[in-house]
Protein backbone atom coordinates (compact mmCIF):
# COMPACT_ATOMS: atom_id res chain seq x y z
CA UNK A 1 0.00 0.00 0.00
CA UNK A 2 1.40 3.66 -0.65
CA UNK A 3 0.46 6.70 0.23
CA UNK A 4 1.21 9.93 -1.64
CA UNK A 5 2.84 12.41 0.73
CA UNK A 6 1.78 15.40 -1.22
CA UNK A 7 -1.72 14.39 -0.45
CA UNK A 8 -0.96 14.02 3.15
CA UNK A 9 -2.17 17.17 5.37
CA UNK A 10 0.21 19.25 7.43
CA UNK A 11 -0.39 19.27 10.81
CA UNK A 12 1.58 22.18 11.81
CA UNK A 13 0.14 23.97 9.22
CA UNK A 14 -3.61 23.86 9.60
CA UNK A 15 -5.68 26.48 9.93
CA UNK A 16 -2.20 29.22 9.80
CA UNK A 17 -2.45 31.99 7.28
CA UNK A 18 0.71 33.50 8.21
CA UNK A 19 2.24 35.01 11.47
CA UNK A 20 0.80 38.27 10.85
CA UNK A 21 -2.94 36.79 10.90
CA UNK A 22 -5.10 38.53 13.41
CA UNK A 23 -8.30 37.56 14.33
CA UNK A 24 -10.64 39.25 17.79
CA UNK A 25 -11.38 36.22 18.80
CA UNK A 26 -7.54 34.63 18.52
CA UNK A 27 -6.26 37.80 20.29
CA UNK A 28 -8.93 37.55 23.12
CA UNK A 29 -8.58 34.12 24.18
CA UNK A 30 -4.73 35.00 24.77
CA UNK A 31 -5.80 38.17 26.47
CA UNK A 32 -8.56 36.66 28.99
CA UNK A 33 -5.40 34.01 29.77
CA UNK A 34 -3.33 36.10 30.75
CA UNK A 35 -5.87 38.23 32.58
CA UNK A 36 -6.90 34.83 34.60
CA UNK A 37 -3.19 34.40 36.01
CA UNK A 38 -2.88 38.39 36.79
CA UNK A 39 -6.08 38.32 38.45
CA UNK A 40 -4.96 34.71 40.79
CA UNK A 41 -1.98 36.35 41.59
CA UNK A 42 -2.19 38.09 45.06
CA UNK A 43 0.92 40.24 44.03
CA UNK A 44 -1.27 42.06 41.50
CA UNK A 45 -3.99 42.74 43.82
CA UNK A 46 -1.24 44.29 46.37
CA UNK A 47 0.11 46.47 43.85
CA UNK A 48 -2.79 47.88 42.71
CA UNK A 49 -3.56 48.75 46.73
CA UNK A 50 -0.80 50.30 46.98
CA UNK A 51 -0.56 52.24 43.87
CA UNK A 52 -4.31 53.49 45.90
CA UNK A 53 -3.17 53.94 48.90
CA UNK A 54 0.04 56.17 47.51
CA UNK A 55 -1.54 58.44 45.07
CA UNK A 56 -4.19 59.16 47.37
CA UNK A 57 -1.72 60.01 50.18
CA UNK A 58 -0.11 62.14 48.00
CA UNK A 59 -2.91 63.84 46.70
CA UNK A 60 -4.70 64.92 50.13
CA UNK A 61 -0.83 66.27 51.88
CA UNK A 62 -0.47 67.80 48.34
CA UNK A 63 -4.15 69.64 48.82
CA UNK A 64 -3.38 69.76 52.68
CA UNK A 65 -0.40 71.65 51.99
CA UNK A 66 -1.64 74.56 49.23
CA UNK A 67 -4.70 74.93 51.45
CA UNK A 68 -1.47 75.95 54.47
CA UNK A 69 0.31 77.86 52.26
CA UNK A 70 -3.06 79.79 50.92
CA UNK A 71 -4.29 80.55 54.20
CA UNK A 72 -8.09 79.42 54.34
CA UNK A 73 -8.30 82.05 51.06
CA UNK A 74 -9.53 81.33 47.72
CA UNK A 75 -6.71 80.40 45.11
CA UNK A 76 -7.64 80.16 41.47
CA UNK A 77 -4.33 78.16 40.91
CA UNK A 78 -5.03 75.92 43.61
CA UNK A 79 -7.05 73.43 41.56
CA UNK A 80 -5.04 73.43 38.10
CA UNK A 81 -1.75 72.75 40.06
CA UNK A 82 -3.23 69.56 42.06
CA UNK A 83 -4.58 68.55 38.83
CA UNK A 84 -0.91 69.18 37.25
CA UNK A 85 0.44 67.31 40.61
CA UNK A 86 -2.25 64.04 40.22
CA UNK A 87 -1.31 63.97 36.53
CA UNK A 88 2.15 63.56 37.05
CA UNK A 89 2.24 61.40 39.97
CA UNK A 90 -0.06 58.80 38.03
CA UNK A 91 2.21 59.38 34.67
CA UNK A 92 5.45 58.56 36.77
CA UNK A 93 3.81 55.67 38.52
CA UNK A 94 2.43 54.47 35.59
CA UNK A 95 6.28 54.38 33.80
CA UNK A 96 7.55 52.20 36.66
CA UNK A 97 4.62 49.59 37.14
CA UNK A 98 3.98 48.97 33.53
CA UNK A 99 7.51 47.77 32.10
CA UNK A 100 7.04 44.92 35.03
CA UNK A 101 3.79 43.74 33.67
CA UNK A 102 5.30 42.56 30.28
CA UNK A 103 8.84 42.49 30.65
CA UNK A 104 8.70 38.72 31.73
CA UNK A 105 5.42 38.15 29.39
CA UNK A 106 7.68 36.14 26.47
CA UNK A 107 10.49 34.99 27.51
CA UNK A 108 8.72 34.02 31.39
CA UNK A 109 6.49 31.84 29.23
CA UNK A 110 9.45 30.13 27.47
CA UNK A 111 10.97 29.16 30.72
CA UNK A 112 7.93 28.50 32.83
CA UNK A 113 6.93 26.08 29.15
CA UNK A 114 3.69 27.67 28.52
CA UNK A 115 4.88 29.96 25.49
CA UNK A 116 5.69 26.22 23.16
CA UNK A 117 2.02 25.14 24.20
CA UNK A 118 0.12 28.53 22.80
CA UNK A 119 2.90 27.89 19.65
CA UNK A 120 1.61 25.13 18.46
CA UNK A 121 -2.37 25.98 18.32
CA UNK A 122 -3.68 27.40 15.78
CA UNK A 123 -3.37 31.29 17.15
CA UNK A 124 -1.08 32.52 15.18
CA UNK A 125 2.17 34.55 16.40
CA UNK A 126 0.46 38.11 15.93
CA UNK A 127 -2.34 37.01 18.14
CA UNK A 128 -0.17 35.85 20.72
CA UNK A 129 1.97 38.66 21.01
CA UNK A 130 -1.25 41.37 20.58
CA UNK A 131 -3.02 39.28 22.83
CA UNK A 132 -0.29 40.17 25.38
CA UNK A 133 -0.22 43.35 25.06
CA UNK A 134 -3.87 43.88 25.41
CA UNK A 135 -3.63 42.16 29.05
CA UNK A 136 -1.14 44.12 30.11
CA UNK A 137 -2.60 47.17 28.80
CA UNK A 138 -5.86 46.42 30.46
CA UNK A 139 -3.75 45.49 33.87
CA UNK A 140 -1.82 49.28 33.52
CA UNK A 141 -5.17 51.07 32.69
CA UNK A 142 -6.41 49.32 35.88
CA UNK A 143 -4.32 51.66 37.77
CA UNK A 144 -5.51 54.27 35.95
CA UNK A 145 -8.87 53.91 36.88
CA UNK A 146 -7.90 53.74 40.46
CA UNK A 147 -6.54 57.10 40.33
CA UNK A 148 -9.69 58.46 38.82
CA UNK A 149 -10.96 59.79 42.35
CA UNK A 150 -8.02 61.80 42.89
CA UNK A 151 -8.33 63.62 39.14
CA UNK A 152 -12.25 63.92 40.02
CA UNK A 153 -10.64 65.49 43.50
CA UNK A 154 -8.77 68.13 42.03
CA UNK A 155 -11.62 69.07 38.97
CA UNK A 156 -13.39 69.54 42.20
CA UNK A 157 -11.25 72.70 43.35
CA UNK A 158 -12.29 74.21 40.53
CA UNK A 159 -10.05 76.22 37.79
CA UNK A 160 -9.49 73.32 35.27
CA UNK A 161 -11.78 72.05 32.24
CA UNK A 162 -13.41 68.57 32.04
CA UNK A 163 -12.29 68.52 28.81
CA UNK A 164 -8.35 68.65 30.12
CA UNK A 165 -8.83 66.07 32.28
CA UNK A 166 -10.66 63.77 29.62
CA UNK A 167 -6.77 64.57 27.22
CA UNK A 168 -4.80 63.85 30.63
CA UNK A 169 -6.47 59.85 30.91
CA UNK A 170 -6.41 59.55 27.24
CA UNK A 171 -2.65 60.67 26.36
CA UNK A 172 -1.46 58.30 29.24
CA UNK A 173 -3.48 55.14 28.39
CA UNK A 174 -1.95 55.57 24.94
CA UNK A 175 1.35 55.98 26.57
CA UNK A 176 0.90 52.91 28.38
CA UNK A 177 -0.54 50.94 25.60
CA UNK A 178 2.85 52.18 23.31
CA UNK A 179 5.14 51.01 27.00
CA UNK A 180 3.22 47.56 26.59
CA UNK A 181 4.56 47.17 23.41
CA UNK A 182 8.02 47.84 23.74
CA UNK A 183 8.31 45.64 26.85
CA UNK A 184 6.92 42.41 24.59
CA UNK A 185 9.45 43.12 22.12
CA UNK A 186 12.03 43.35 24.52
CA UNK A 187 11.19 40.14 26.25
CA UNK A 188 10.85 38.25 22.93
CA UNK A 189 14.35 39.21 22.23
CA UNK A 190 16.81 38.15 25.37
CA UNK A 191 16.43 34.39 26.78
CA UNK A 192 16.42 36.08 30.47
CA UNK A 193 13.58 37.55 32.32
CA UNK A 194 16.71 40.09 34.10
CA UNK A 195 17.95 41.38 30.96
CA UNK A 196 14.18 42.34 29.46
CA UNK A 197 13.71 43.75 32.88
CA UNK A 198 16.56 45.72 32.68
CA UNK A 199 16.18 47.07 28.99
CA UNK A 200 12.97 47.71 29.58
CA UNK A 201 13.25 49.74 32.26
CA UNK A 202 15.94 51.64 30.54
CA UNK A 203 14.12 52.82 27.32
CA UNK A 204 11.71 54.18 29.68
CA UNK A 205 14.12 55.80 31.59
CA UNK A 206 15.68 57.32 28.33
CA UNK A 207 11.98 58.73 27.36
CA UNK A 208 11.46 60.43 30.91
CA UNK A 209 14.90 60.79 32.54
CA UNK A 210 17.60 61.54 30.12
CA UNK A 211 15.86 63.71 27.67
CA UNK A 212 15.58 66.64 29.43
CA UNK A 213 19.46 65.38 31.04
CA UNK A 214 20.43 65.64 26.92
CA UNK A 215 18.67 69.13 26.75
CA UNK A 216 20.38 70.72 29.13
CA UNK A 217 24.15 69.41 28.54
CA UNK A 218 23.27 70.10 24.68
CA UNK A 219 22.22 74.02 25.53
CA UNK A 220 25.97 75.31 25.94
CA UNK A 221 27.39 74.35 22.64
CA UNK A 222 24.33 76.34 20.55
CA UNK A 223 24.79 79.44 21.54
CA UNK A 224 25.53 82.56 19.59
CA UNK A 225 25.98 86.14 19.65
CA UNK A 226 22.86 88.31 17.09
CA UNK A 227 21.08 91.00 17.02
CA UNK A 228 17.18 90.41 18.86
CA UNK A 229 14.44 92.88 18.88
CA UNK A 230 13.54 93.77 22.07
CA UNK A 231 9.72 93.95 22.98
CA UNK A 232 10.40 96.12 26.91
CA UNK A 233 10.18 99.34 28.49
CA UNK A 234 12.36 102.69 26.72
CA UNK A 235 16.53 101.98 27.37
CA UNK A 236 15.53 105.58 29.46
CA UNK A 237 13.81 103.51 31.69
CA UNK A 238 10.53 104.44 34.14
CA UNK A 239 11.46 107.18 36.75
CA UNK A 240 8.97 106.04 39.63
CA UNK A 241 5.72 107.93 38.53
CA UNK A 242 2.17 106.33 38.42
CA UNK A 243 2.11 106.33 35.15
CA UNK A 244 4.81 104.35 33.12
CA UNK A 245 6.00 104.92 29.52
CA UNK A 246 4.51 102.83 27.00
CA UNK A 247 6.47 100.18 25.48
CA UNK A 248 8.49 100.12 22.20
CA UNK A 249 10.74 97.55 20.42
CA UNK A 250 14.34 98.16 20.70
CA UNK A 251 17.37 96.53 18.87
CA UNK A 252 20.27 94.54 21.26
CA UNK A 253 22.79 92.53 20.84
CA UNK A 254 22.17 89.23 23.08
CA UNK A 255 23.36 85.24 23.61
CA UNK A 256 20.70 83.53 21.28
CA UNK A 257 20.54 79.39 22.11
CA UNK A 258 19.49 77.74 19.04
CA UNK A 259 17.20 75.51 20.77
CA UNK A 260 15.40 74.83 17.30
CA UNK A 261 18.07 72.44 17.13
CA UNK A 262 17.73 70.27 20.07
CA UNK A 263 13.80 70.83 21.30
CA UNK A 264 12.96 67.74 19.82
CA UNK A 265 14.90 66.06 23.03
CA UNK A 266 11.78 67.71 25.21
CA UNK A 267 8.77 66.59 22.61
CA UNK A 268 10.18 63.08 23.12
CA UNK A 269 9.83 62.97 26.95
CA UNK A 270 6.42 61.65 28.39
CA UNK A 271 5.92 64.79 30.74
CA UNK A 272 5.97 66.78 27.93
CA UNK A 273 3.53 65.38 25.93
CA UNK A 274 0.82 64.87 28.54
CA UNK A 275 1.45 68.84 29.45
CA UNK A 276 1.03 69.99 26.07
CA UNK A 277 -1.72 67.43 25.04
CA UNK A 278 -3.94 68.19 27.69
CA UNK A 279 -3.70 72.28 27.77
CA UNK A 280 -6.86 73.82 26.16
CA UNK A 281 -6.38 76.62 23.90
CA UNK A 282 -7.33 80.04 24.90
CA UNK A 283 -10.75 79.69 25.34
CA UNK A 284 -10.13 78.91 28.39
CA UNK A 285 -7.83 81.89 29.28
CA UNK A 286 -8.42 81.31 33.38
CA UNK A 287 -7.20 77.63 32.93
CA UNK A 288 -4.12 78.37 30.83
CA UNK A 289 -2.71 80.86 33.24
CA UNK A 290 -2.29 79.66 36.29
CA UNK A 291 -1.58 75.97 35.51
CA UNK A 292 1.53 74.59 35.73
CA UNK A 293 0.96 72.48 31.87
CA UNK A 294 0.35 75.59 30.80
CA UNK A 295 3.68 77.35 31.49
CA UNK A 296 5.63 73.93 30.70
CA UNK A 297 4.15 74.14 27.57
CA UNK A 298 4.86 77.47 26.38
CA UNK A 299 8.51 77.10 27.52
CA UNK A 300 8.47 73.69 24.77
CA UNK A 301 7.11 75.67 22.32
CA UNK A 302 9.62 79.03 23.03
CA UNK A 303 12.31 76.32 22.83
CA UNK A 304 11.16 74.90 19.73
CA UNK A 305 11.00 77.99 17.98
CA UNK A 306 14.77 79.47 19.53
CA UNK A 307 17.00 80.83 17.45
CA UNK A 308 16.84 85.59 17.03
CA UNK A 309 13.11 85.43 17.95
CA UNK A 310 11.83 88.54 19.11
CA UNK A 311 11.94 88.81 22.73
CA UNK A 312 9.30 90.08 24.94
CA UNK A 313 10.01 91.97 28.16
CA UNK A 314 7.18 94.26 29.13
CA UNK A 315 6.13 92.90 32.54
CA UNK A 316 5.55 95.74 34.42
CA UNK A 317 3.28 97.71 32.45
CA UNK A 318 0.34 95.11 30.49
CA UNK A 319 -2.09 98.42 30.25
CA UNK A 320 0.87 100.05 28.06
CA UNK A 321 1.56 96.98 26.35
CA UNK A 322 -2.20 96.94 24.82
CA UNK A 323 -2.86 100.52 24.20
CA UNK A 324 0.16 101.35 21.98
CA UNK A 325 -0.09 100.40 18.75
CA UNK A 326 3.18 98.14 18.09
CA UNK A 327 1.78 94.17 18.67
CA UNK A 328 4.14 92.37 20.99
CA UNK A 329 5.07 88.75 20.02
CA UNK A 330 2.71 86.17 19.86
CA UNK A 331 3.79 82.95 21.32
CA UNK A 332 3.89 79.85 19.65
CA UNK A 333 0.58 77.87 18.82
CA UNK A 334 2.30 74.67 17.07
CA UNK A 335 1.80 71.78 19.04
CA UNK A 336 4.58 69.37 20.33
CA UNK A 337 2.71 66.32 21.69
CA UNK A 338 2.33 64.57 18.55
CA UNK A 339 5.94 64.18 18.24
CA UNK A 340 6.85 62.45 21.26
CA UNK A 341 3.38 60.66 21.10
CA UNK A 342 4.04 59.41 17.96
CA UNK A 343 7.48 58.35 18.36
CA UNK A 344 6.66 56.64 21.29
CA UNK A 345 4.02 54.66 19.39
CA UNK A 346 6.59 53.83 16.56
CA UNK A 347 8.79 52.07 19.43
CA UNK A 348 5.60 50.27 20.55
CA UNK A 349 4.90 49.43 17.29
CA UNK A 350 8.48 47.92 16.56
CA UNK A 351 8.40 45.95 19.86
CA UNK A 352 5.24 44.14 18.46
CA UNK A 353 6.72 43.44 15.26
CA UNK A 354 10.02 42.12 16.68
CA UNK A 355 8.26 39.89 19.09
CA UNK A 356 6.06 38.40 16.10
CA UNK A 357 8.80 38.29 14.40
CA UNK A 358 10.89 36.01 17.47
CA UNK A 359 7.84 33.76 18.08
CA UNK A 360 7.29 32.70 14.03
CA UNK A 361 7.95 28.96 13.96
CA UNK A 362 9.42 27.47 12.93
CA UNK A 363 12.66 29.00 14.18
CA UNK A 364 15.85 28.36 12.28
CA UNK A 365 18.15 29.21 14.81
CA UNK A 366 17.70 29.55 18.73
CA UNK A 367 19.60 31.64 21.44
CA UNK A 368 21.67 29.13 23.92
CA UNK A 369 19.69 27.93 26.55
CA UNK A 370 16.33 28.46 24.75
CA UNK A 371 13.37 26.38 26.25
CA UNK A 372 11.66 25.19 23.78
CA UNK A 373 8.79 23.04 25.82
Amino acid sequence: MTVELEDSPRPAMVGRHGPWHVTWHGVRTVARLELRQRVRSTRWIVALVVWFVVVGAITLLATGAMGALGGGTPNPSRGPVLFAVVSFLVLGLGLLVTPTLTSTSVNGDRNSGTLATLQVTLLSPAEIVLGKVVAAWVASCAFLVASVPFFLLALGLGGTPVRAAGAVLVLIAVLLAALCGIGVGLSSLTARTAGSTVLTFVVVAGLAVFTPILFGLTYPSIDSQQTVQVWGMPATGWNGTDNPPPCEWRTETRTVYHTERTWWLLALNPFVVVADGSTVPAADEPYASTSPFAALRQAVREARQGGARPVNECWSSPVALLTTGDAAPAPSTAPIWPWGLGFTVLLGAAGVATAVRRLSIPQHKLARGTRVA
